[in-house]
């Protein structure tokens, strides 16, 4: 009710302004009028408002953040098992250790970060759940009895698990926001999918969620003590994100790839037992977010098409204003990173040299702001000799399959991610590289040569991106700060 209630007092004062954009997109007169129908349009218009917060000045980081972990109850067609897994013991430092030399052994100059402990996380298991109506609540059962349900279920016909992580830019949502997704994902794929509660920004900086991500991959594959799940064997595991979460599972993706590059058989303690760190099925992003400085060129380019902002290169400390949680203690420059890390490798992935070796992946863009970098990502792993599925849809916004999954291009997208996974699982000699280009009114499809997707090379977007690191560390500068030395 209170959300209701909150969304009608958003819409209020927007009333003339969506009639307005209804009669300009009636009469063709809008740049997007031969692209978009009329409630994509309206839909786009919204969501560009609510991203600059409905006011003149942004609100505070901490108000933006809980009005994003309501929870929104669990009804209709699906299953959700919460679960907390045990992090492993304080004396058993493998996982920790193991992460911070990776960042040590990627970094190109200098760079400064905290070090945080591992914490125990909670992760819903989620599933379809075919019976259910759609108003129809869970059962008042024990979480326990619920799982058993979930995997019980008639369409669970494959062994697919996702490891998922939900986007939001690293400081918003939930699993509970992304339920809708996560069903219908267990749906297209037969399988059910372990949406992980990682840790947000700015209360915890990276490599925090990374450490969350590693650590949620061990405990699939090697269940801690008290867990509810069986053993999970990588070759049914994929991993998948949107947005941000597309970060977190190329950045865990890297991480895993360079365990491999330096050792032939890496292992790690973890819960007293030397276990292996074999590499996942399959990952995969929809509309990831690769590049953390923000300097690619389809920012500006594609804004037409998309509800992100432009990018702001300003010092983070001075653009937001200041409550609970923002500015972060010891101070950095980003909510997600201190800005020394903004062009690592394993903050944006856009950075890295060698996906060689990776397992297949599935890469979905619109015609968004962060579309350069997808494309780079794609066609770097293509020439390494990567199985690539690669999706690009016409005038699409950010993360369009989620916020219009109706939309007869979101239906598709969906559909095409759940089926990639599923084949990653049960039928891998099925996934070949393949690009194709979506059009947006007529659904045509054609194909695409993605190692052709992008004119842009990895050396010209390293340069762009160090370019915006340099911006970002001078505006810090110039509010009289001097880069922090944290506390590790």
């Amino acid at each position: 009710m209170d959300s209701t209630v909150g969304l009608l007092k958003f819409l209020f004062p927007q009333i003339p302004s969506l009639a307005t954009t209804t009669l300009w997109h009636s009469l063709g007169q809008l740049e997007t009028s031969s692209k978009w129908d009329l409630k994509t349009t309206l839909t786009v218009r919204v969501l560009r408002s609510m991203m600059k917060g409905g006011g003149s000045s942004p609100p505070s980081i901490g108000k933006v953040q809980r009005s994003t972990l309501k929870e929104p109850g669990i009804k209709g067609k699906i299953w959700v098992a919460k679960a907390t897994l045990a992090a492993p013991k304080p004396e058993d430092d493998d996982l920790r250790q193991a992460v911070f030399k990776a960042i040590d052994q990627m970094k190109e100059g200098e760079v400064e970060y905290t070090k945080p402990d591992l914490v125990d996380t909670e992760v819903e298991w989620t599933g379809f759940r075919l019976d259910a109506g759609k108003d129809e609540t869970l059962p008042d059962i024990s979480e326990e009895e619920k799982y058993k349900q979930l995997m019980g279920e008639p369409t669970r016909t494959s062994g697919t698990t996702l490891l998922y992580f939900h986007g939001g830019a690293y400081y918003l949502c939930d699993p509970s926001t992304h339920r809708q997704l996560t069903s219908r994902l267990a749906k297209e794929t037969h399988g059910r999918v372990c949406s992980v509660r990682y840790r947000l920004a700015p209360q915890a900086a990276f490599p925090a969620q990374l450490l969350d991500g590693f650590m949620m991959y061990l405990s699939l594959l090697y269940p801690p003590p008290g867990s509810m799940h069986e053993a999970v064997p990588a070759k049914d595991i994929v991993f998948a994100g949107d947005s941000a979460g597309g970060n977190l599972v190329f950045a865990l993706l890297q991480l895993l790839l360079q365990l491999h590059r330096t050792s032939d058989k890496p292992t790690v303690r973890f819960h007293g037992k030397d276990v292996d760190l074999p590499l996942p099925a399959g990952a995969c992003a929809n509309s990831g977010w690769f590049d953390i400085c923000r300097a690619m060129p389809s920012l500006s380019t594609n804004a037409k098409y998309d509800y992100l902002p432009p990018p702001n290169h300003d010092d983070a400390m001075t653009r937001f204003p200041k409550d609970d949680v923002w500015p972060a203690d010891p101070p950095r420059g980003d909510l997600f990173c201190n800005l020394s890390l903004l062009d690592h490798p394993l903050t944006s992935p856009l950075a890295a040299e060698s996906w060689k070796g990776a397992p297949p992946l599935w890469l979905c863009t619109g015609q968004e702001c962060l579309s350069d970098e997808d494309c780079i990502v794609a066609a770097r792993a293509v020439s390494q000799d990567v199985k690539v599925q690669w999706e690009q849809y016409e005038a699409m916004p950010h993360c369009f399959g989620m916020l219009m999954p109706t939309l007869p291009t979101g239906d598709r997208c969906l559909r095409s991610w759940g089926d990639f996974c599923r084949r990653c699982v049960d039928e891998p000699a099925s996934v070949k590289t393949n690009g194709t280009y979506i059009y947006a009114k007529t659904g045509k499809e054609e194909p695409i040569d993605v190692s052709g997707v992008t004119s842009i090379s990895l050396d010209e977007a390293k340069k762009l991106m160090r370019e915006a690191k340099e911006r970002r560390l001078q505006g810090y500068e110039k509010e009289g700060k001097s880069m922090p030395k944290p506390a590790l």
